[in-house]
């Protein structure tokens, strides 16, 4: 069947008409298998229920508060052929703020599972209809429209299509938007640029309520005429499986995720598969080199806005660390003062030697894809700043002279340590070389005197001497990066998307139930944090008076 990558389809909905008379197998889940014709028909079917089902003047959303079942690509397509929009529910969302998220994006059909029923309970939600898409009354339900053809004449580049929310640190979640005509021509680019073709089975293993998998994943997969085989939750045990299963050539990732899969036992067949690429965020140098080395599969990482502002494209040649070259229109600038940060330096040893001046936030200035937030101007007026309407992505980088982007963090990531701007991306990257690491996150707790001091959370093995000794080991870690406080985990916090919890992190600091290592002061090694030594004038900011705190702490200059 001949792919449509390149065919100039302007929505979603001309991709999916595309497919019908397609009799290749082409939507896998567990053992269900679906044609590329059976999935544009079963679109077309739940976009006539759906003109039914919408009241008449209402907002035309649904809600997904779904696993990764066909249900949750079948109405993405639905959507698209009915001009309506799938706001992804995330599951890990509980009372009240499950209720918000639901009555927020204005969800007047709620799509859902037997298994996540009992999140619903008691929830007040007036004026939506609720379909639980694994009983027969929902089967029922579908069954007149069986022999409804997609129909992509309804569909305008600019129907909203997608809500789906972003994982702030703080407040409520916000409903990014994204149209039909971003998705088709974001499905259309990333299919040019790994090379998809029809041939491609494309793993979505990560959670479909989230932008990543359905930008980066099923929409290629759309726009080439690829297949697609869904995981219903990510599983490590499960992932090299599937891959064989399915023969997968293609899958995206973010978060923790290379860190689990790389966690699992080595085996002599771990490069008997198809998959050839992976492409995501937050892997870090070294695990996509380890990754490489055992399974045979390139690793890309790429950076991307969630709500689609920025994007920084790996190209050969791009330095190690770096994520790419700086597009038209990308900057760094000083947040305080929206002047261009100066390059960045590093030395021979690969240490940043102008952090305060060359970290800022990632800034686009020319034109942008973002398409706001879902009633929340106040967080459209955050992102678009300026007369310009130049796009603040809130992310920290540096670039250096020849244009490439190093990604800092987050801008609640900055640490400021004896009057230092450090960066904790750039100090994970480092720690991630730790053997005994499986995964690694830095952040703040707060100094006793001023600023903060930096604190690690290592999930693996940890063994104080060795780490004391590593550290001393690594020619880029700055006298001032390296922890003063280590917690050691058994899994590392993570969020529905597989992100580092970092907010419970911070709260939760070192006063926790996991064991705590600890580097007083003018000391080298590393020894168990006591609920004393928690609560004396070297640590607590609820000791003794800042004057005598600061003739104890010594300074490095």
């Amino acid at each position: 069947m001949k792919s449509t990558q390149g065919t100039g389809a302007g929505t979603v909905a001309e991709l999916v008409a595309a497919r019908w008379g397609d009799r290749r197998p082409g939507l896998w889940c567990e053992d269900r298998v679906l044609t590329h014709h059976e999935a544009a028909a079963g679109a077309a079917a739940r976009a006539a229920l759906l003109d039914d089902l919408l009241p008449p003047g209402a907002p035309p959303h649904v809600g997904a508060l779904l696993d990764n079942t066909p249900e949750f690509p079948l109405w993405l397509a639905g959507a698209a052929l009915a001009g309506a929009a799938v706001a992804g529910i995330n599951p890990t969302r509980r009372g009240p703020e499950l209720a918000r998220d639901i009555l927020h994006t204005e969800c007047r059909v709620l799509l859902t599972e037997r298994s996540r029923l009992p999140l619903l309970a008691g929830l007040d939600l007036p004026g939506v209809r609720v379909l639980v898409t694994d009983t027969e009354e929902y089967e029922a339900l579908l069954a007149p429209y069986a022999d409804a053809r997609p129909d992509p004449a309804r569909a305008r580049p600019a129907d909203r299509l997608l809500l789906y929310f972003t994982s702030g640190s703080t407040g409520a979640p916000k409903a990014a938007l994204c149209s039909q005509g971003r998705l088709a021509a974001a499905g259309r680019s990333l299919a040019g640029q790994f090379a998809v073709t029809a041939d491609d089975v494309h793993y979505v293993c990560m959670p479909m309520f989230h932008g990543n998998a359905v930008i980066a994943d099923w929409a290629p997969a759309l726009a080439a005429g690829a297949g697609v085989a869904l995981r219903r939750r990510f599983s490590a045990s499960g992932f090299l499986a599937d891959v064989r299963r399915y023969q997968a050539t293609y899958f995206t990732y973010v978060g923790r995720a290379i860190q689990y899969v790389l966690a699992t036992e080595p085996g002599p067949h771990d490069r008997d598969h198809r998959l050839r690429l992976g492409f995501g965020t937050e892997a870090g140098a070294v695990d996509a080199a380890a990754f490489e080395r055992r399974f045979g599969a390139r690793l890309v990482e790429g950076y991307g806005s969630s709500e689609g502002g920025a994007a920084v494209q790996w190209s050969p040649g791009t330095p190690a660390g770096a994520v790419g070259r700086a597009g038209p229109g990308l900057v760094v600038l000083d947040p305080r003062t929206g002047a261009e940060c100066p390059p960045a330096r590093f030395d021979a040893a690969g240490r940043l030697r102008n952090a305060d001046e060359a970290i800022g936030e990632l800034v686009n200035r020319g034109p942008n894809p973002f398409e706001g937030y879902w009633r929340n101007p106040d967080a459209e007026a955050e992102r678009r700043r300026g007369a310009d309407g130049w796009y603040w992505t809130g992310d920290l980088f540096c670039r250096d002279a020849d244009g490439y982007l190093y990604f800092a963090g987050r801008t609640d990531d900055r640490l400021r340590v004896d009057g230092e701007n450090l960066a904790a991306a750039m100090i994970e990257n480092i720690l991630a070389r730790y053997e005994g690491a499986v995964a690694v996150a830095v952040y703040a707790v707060p100094d006793p005197v001023t600023g903060d001091q930096v604190m690690a959370t290592v999930a693996g093995e940890f063994e104080p001497e060795s780490f004391a000794a590593f550290l001393r080991a690594q020619p880029d870690l700055g006298t001032k990066m390296a922890p003063r406080f280590v917690r050691v985990v058994e899994h590392m916090p993570v969020t529905a998307t597989n992100k580092i919890h970092r907010a419970r992190l911070r709260k939760e600091g070192f006063r926790c139930a996991d064991p705590v290592w600890w580097r007083p002061p003018g000391e080298r090694a590393y020894r168990r944090l006591t609920p004393e030594d928690a609560e004396g004038p070297l640590v607590s900011t609820r000791g003794p008076s800042p004057v005598r705190r600061q003739g104890l702490e010594p300074r490095t200059r």
